[in-house]
């Protein structure tokens, strides 16, 4: 007990000395500051407008990322539902409508010589062409409800299809539903399967290049859910 007295008696000891120091420097301060004022005013007054010029500065840089950052939700709420708006149309084709509408876009971006199966037993090849490039383009079009996904028995069929019957060199699987299971999506990448999801084909609808939506194979923002099991 008497030790930890002591030991209290220090802590105050030493917090009257600390308080008694700063107060004289705090005086020393003021009186050197009042005998060289002449000297010390210039550069406070600079001090001071540099502080109120960089904490002005920095709120409008805060409040520009701030309205940037809103701008680009606001562009991506807008471009959702502008694609949603657009696939309102498409969702009221019947399936072989669908598909005549597939080769329109595929028209529509350069390709050549499209043409449409429109009929059933035609092993995956709803739209055949030929890109810009030479390359050939072989297109299976699935018109689903936009809840369901595409199984990966669907995407299996297509792979064994699209290259040893058709020769694709370049094979696209479109579908109007929102997303792909995991199984036909990953089948879809293994096997270079040009995987295009709701999303994707609204941008497609929307004006975005075919050539553009090839590399993203199955990705995308938008309203797009994780692919299932």
């Amino acid at each position: 007990m008497a030790a930890r007295r002591r030991r209290r008696r220090l802590k105050k000891q030493t917090r009257r000395r600390l308080q008694v120091w700063g107060a004289v420097a705090a005086l020393a301060a003021a009186v050197w500051v009042a005998a060289n004022w002449s000297t010390v005013w210039p550069v406070l007054v600079t001090v001071l407008t540099a502080a109120a010029l960089g904490g002005a500065g920095w709120a409008l840089l805060r409040a520009h990322r701030q309205a940037v950052s809103r701008d680009h939700v606001w562009r991506a709420q807008e471009e959702a539902r502008a694609r949603e708006l657009s696939m309102t149309q498409v969702d009221a084709l019947t399936w072989q409508e669908f598909e005549t509408y597939i080769a329109e876009l595929c028209r529509r971006d350069g390709c050549r010589n499209v043409v449409v199966s429109g009929k059933s037993g035609d092993l995956g090849a709803d739209v055949v062409g030929y890109l810009a490039d030479g390359r050939k383009l072989v297109v299976q079009c699935k018109k689903y409800a936009a809840h369901r996904s595409v199984s990966s028995q669907d995407m299996q069929k297509f792979v064994g299809t699209a290259r040893l019957e058709h020769g694709a060199d370049v094979a696209l699987f479109v579908t109007t539903c929102r997303a792909f299971t995991r199984g036909a999506l990953g089948l879809a990448l293994r096997q270079d399967i040009v995987a295009l999801h709701r999303d994707l084909l609204g941008s497609w609808v929307k004006g975005a290049h075919l050539e553009s939506l090839i590399p993203l194979n199955g990705s995308g923002g938008g309203t797009r859910r994780r692919p299932s099991a």
